[in-house]
């Protein structure tokens, strides 16, 4: 199986280390900084050979790599976050084409069970108005968007579940918090890979659940594991649906 690995950043320089021990042919590394990439531009000439493109890049840029991708007709993973704002849009595109398209905020195999952790007990939570729930995330100083888009999603399955809670806010606040925000915040220092926590708290006691990163190895499993699953498939698509394959 042949890949274009989209972006030579941190992530992709992983996913390139692993696809080689998982004999993945890299067939093209495109990334417009980097001097060890050999194409600095998305075309047919640097992305045509591939049978699927991995773009782990930047907020920016992802909407017009995912554009040109599509336009060149080759299957696509998107690990890049903070482009959620464009999801409607993107979906009109993949829908349009004959393309197969996976994204995750998270590729990470042991999160996407968190996700499923989280989404069981905040329905537990929701019976229980004594307690109070919040998040956080910390992250290296690098990372481009704030919050995570681990932490959008963590919040998005909360808010499903959780009746009292109505809204969220990402960060601090200069006043009281209202009892029906649920509060998420961001926190970036050093070279932390990424750690996500919840809190329920009540009078009586705290239960906090917690995924934390050793190394970015869990992401670029799950980057490769979807570049698989997606070879032969049309369609717009979610690492969950992936990992709820999996379970079945």
């Amino acid at each position: 199986m042949k890949i274009s690995i989209i972006g030579f950043g941190k992530m992709g320089k992983v996913i390139n280390d692993l696809a080689k021990e998982k004999n993945f042919e890299i067939c093209s590394i495109v990334d417009p900084f980097s001097k060890e990439a050999n194409f600095r531009e998305i075309s047919i000439e640097s992305i045509g050979n591939a049978d699927v493109c991995i773009d782990f890049t930047h907020p920016n840029c992802v909407l017009d790599n995912i554009k040109k991708v599509i336009e060149i007709g080759k299957n696509l993973v998107v690990g890049t976050t903070g482009w959620y704002d464009k999801i409607d849009e993107v979906y009109s595109l993949v829908k349009d084409s004959k393309i197969g398209f996976v994204y995750g905020s998270n590729y990470s195999i042991g999160m996407n069970l968190f996700y499923r952790i989280i989404d069981f007990s905040s329905n537990l939570f929701d019976k229980f108005s004594e307690y109070d729930v919040s998040g956080q995330e910390l992250h290296h100083n690098l990372k481009a968007d704030s919050p995570s888009g681990t932490a959008i999603e963590l919040s998005n399955i909360i808010l499903k579940n959780i009746e009292r809670k109505k809204n969220v806010l990402f960060g601090n606040s200069s006043s009281r918090i209202n009892s029906e925000t649920l509060q998420f915040t961001s926190n970036r220092c050093g070279f932390i890979p990424g750690t996500h926590k919840i809190i329920f708290d009540s009078y009586a006691d705290t239960i906090e659940l917690i995924h934390s990163v050793r190394n970015r190895l869990g992401f670029a499993e799950g980057a490769l594991l979807s570049a698989e699953w997606i070879l032969d498939k049309q369609g717009f698509f979610t690492f969950n649906d992936l990992l709820t394959e999996l379970i079945k």
